[in-house]
């Protein structure tokens, strides 16, 4: 979901990265699900896009 966001708001990565204070590969590896944010940095995902984190995670039931 983070990717489709992340396309949908005409970002980059980089930019992504840059805004939120981690690196790029950071981004990629949440993006691939080979890492997982933790709470502090969901909370900054949704507030980033905007949307909540039942949606930045996929939930359809919120």
């Amino acid at each position: 979901m983070l990717k489709e966001l992340r396309l949908e708001k005409g970002k980059g990565q980089v930019e992504v990265a840059k805004d939120l204070g981690v690196s790029k590969g950071i981004i990629s590896f949440w993006e691939n699900g080979k890492r997982e944010p933790t709470l502090s940095m969901l909370l900054a995902l949704s507030n980033y896009f905007k949307v909540s984190i039942d949606e930045l995670v996929g939930n359809k039931e919120y």
